[in-house]
């Protein structure tokens, strides 16, 4: 599945010199990962979000925001917001930075 390029380009310019940042392809998207850990990506026109489970039922709670379903059952602690909830950058800001301020508390990922 292709995604929205736009919206990526936007999502790299909220981390223009944010340290331990990487992208990868995963979830038929390009996921953002901090220190190996995913916290945002773009799958089609769609932010994917990683709020984590105490901050998941206020995200949906949100307009725009609905469930990530993958596989027949949501994935709890992660959301889509649709394109109409990034509108603003600010939108976009909050949700990476809320994102990335979960994954940094977070344990250190083990190399294998």
């Amino acid at each position: 599945m292709a995604y929205s390029e736009v919206l990526a380009s936007r999502v790299r310019s909220v981390l223009v010199g944010t340290p331990g940042i990487t992208e990868k392809r995963m979830f038929g998207g390009l996921a953002f990962l901090k220190n190996g850990h995913m916290f945002v990506g773009v799958n089609a026109e769609d932010l994917m979000a990683r709020v984590g489970k105490e901050a998941h039922a206020a995200s949906l709670a949100r307009k725009h925001v609905r469930e990530m379903d993958f596989t027949g059952r949501p994935m709890m602690g992660y959301v889509f917001i649709g394109l109409k909830g990034l509108a603003k950058d600010n939108d976009l800001e909050f949700w990476v930075r809320h994102c990335e301020q979960f994954v940094s508390g977070l344990p250190a990922k083990v190399k294998k």
